[in-house]
């Protein structure tokens, strides 16, 4: 008989989309729940989210959604015990699973829902796009258009560019975006706006003076030259993944690949499906793959510590 000793049956990393919902629905299993969460707040990006509308439910914003999340976690608290840490590293054994935290301490369970989503990826990650070292540009979805009053370029035309302009419409000037072919399939959604101005590249090089001077090598034709009071990223994004994780070669962690103790929820799965309503069905999918599997045996019941 198994006689572990665990924190909570279900250590969740994440307290965005996925990671609350995973904890909805262990609650509602009757399994015990730790969130670890980096940042101590419940909802994750959905803070920065102004418009969403593929979100059933009538949630119109991002913070909308995120407050009835906290409130949901805090209706099932004697179930679920939320952790202030950043996640380092998981690790599977045979009779439990061990989250290491940034502050030394480790957090046990009889498995994990690793739900750590994504970050932006930098202009340094983009191979067309030169720049000096010393510069660092905002992403896209921080911007406020109170702070675009000037010409504003955006490099690169991930989908996050209609979200923002939707949840925008007071923003009445112009964002000049530049993206590569690998991105000419996402612009279809921004390209009757006339907020926007489109231009397909082989490479840009931005200098490092204020107003920053964008010389743009188009696909075909010759070289632009556009000055920019603001410089925005939107690139897409980059896994959150961590040691103890199977990536595939896309540097996402797909469920089916990882150990038998371990499943991945959210945007963290896979870069096709990152979207805030596949990452809620994912963490309470995750739950139920845990609940309906026989190759674990019961464990018994811990503290929250």
């Amino acid at each position: 008989m198994n006689t572990a000793q665990y924190d909570a049956q279900l250590v969740i990393i994440g307290a965005g989309p996925a990671g609350c919902s995973a904890a909805l629905m262990a609650a509602s299993l009757g399994l015990t729940s730790v969130i670890v969460e980096a940042t101590g707040s419940i909802g994750g990006k959905l803070a920065f989210i102004k418009a969403s509308e593929n979100i059933p439910g009538g949630w119109l914003t991002g913070p909308d959604l995120a407050a009835a999340l906290t409130a949901d976690l805090n209706r099932i608290s004697s179930g679920c015990h939320l952790i202030t840490g950043l996640a380092q590293a998981v690790a599977s054994h045979d009779d439990r699973v061990e989250v290491l935290l940034a502050d030394g301490r480790t957090v046990t369970g009889e498995t994990a829902v690793i739900a750590t989503g994504v970050h932006p990826r930098t202009a340094s990650e983009a191979a067309w796009i030169k720049h000096n070292s010393s510069n660092t540009f905002s992403p896209l979805w921080r911007a406020r258009p109170a702070d675009l009053s000037g010409p504003a370029a955006v490099l690169g035309a991930d989908r996050p560019l209609g979200t923002w302009l939707r949840g925008h419409p007071e923003f009445d000037g112009i964002l000049d975006v530049f993206y590569t072919a690998e991105d000419k399939y996402k612009v279809d959604e921004v390209f009757a706006d006339a907020r926007v101005r489109l231009h397909l590249v082989e490479s840009i090089e931005v200098d490092g003076a204020a107003p920053r001077v964008i010389t743009a090598h188009p696909m075909a034709g010759r070289l632009q030259q556009f000055t920019a009071d603001t410089v925005l990223l939107n690139l897409g994004s980059a896994p959150g993944s961590l040691p103890g994780l199977v990536q595939g070669p896309d540097g996402y962690c797909p469920p089916e690949s990882q150990h038998a103790r371990i499943t991945t929820a959210g945007d963290l799965r896979s870069a096709r499906y990152q979207r805030v309503i596949t990452a809620q069905g994912s963490g309470a999918q995750a739950v139920l793959t845990h609940y309906y599997s026989t190759a674990l045996t019961p464990p018994a019941r811990g503290t929250h510590g």
